[in-house]
C-alpha cells in the first residue's frame, strides 16, 4: 500500500534528524519560525495526537475530537529544550504503531467519520493522510533550515 511506504519512508527521514549535533538542531528555516530541535518535538506531539484520534475514530466513529494549540505546547512544554532522547523514542513507537493500524484499518475502516471542532467533518483516512503530509512539511522545513 503506497501510503504505508509513505509512512515508513517519512519516519525513515525524521528518525535521522533526532541525532543531529546542537548546531544544526538549532538552526532555523526563516526567521521567527520554529528551530529544528522545536520543529521535532512539535512533530513528536502532533504524531501523538494524530495517533490518539485514529485510534478513537476507529473504536467510536462519529464523534467530536478537539483540536491542540500547537503554539500553547511548544511555549508551555518547552520545546527548545525538551530532550530529544525522549521524542525520538515516543515518535518512533507512536509511528510504528500507526503503520500496524494503517495496515490493518485503512481501508477495513478508512470512511468512519469524525468531527474536529475546528475543521468539520473527516474521516479515518483523512487522518491517516495527514500523518504523511504533515510529517513531509516539517521534513521540507528541516531540509531548509539545514541547507
Amino acid at each position: 500500500m503506497e501510503l504505508i511506504n509513505k509512512l515508513k519512508k517519512t519516519q525513515e527521514q525524521t528518525l535521522v534528524f533526532f541525532d543531529l549535533p546542537d548546531s544544526k538542531l538549532n538552526k532555523t528555516y526563516a526567521d521567527g519560525k520554529w528551530t529544528v530541535r522545536q520543529i521535532l518535538n512539535h512533530l513528536t506531539d502532533a504524531e501523538t495526537v494524530l495517533y490518539d484520534r485514529i485510534r478513537r475514530v476507529i473504536s467510536k466513529p462519529n464523534q467530536v475530537i478537539w483540536g491542540f494549540d500547537q503554539e500553547a505546547w511548544a511555549d508551555k512544554l518547552d520545546y527548545k529544550k525538551f530532550p530529544l532522547a525522549i521524542n525520538k523514542n515516543i515518535y518512533s513507537a507512536v509511528r510504528t504503531s500507526i503503520i500496524y493500524l494503517a495496515s490493518e484499518f485503512y481501508e477495513k475502516s478508512g470512511e468512519n467519520e469524525f468531527v474536529h471542532n475546528e475543521t468539520g467533518k473527516r474521516t479515518l483516512k483523512d487522518e491517516f493522510d495527514k500523518v504523511v503530509w504533515h510529517n513531509q512539511g516539517h521534513i521540507d522545513q528541516v531540509l531548509k533550515a539545514l541547507r
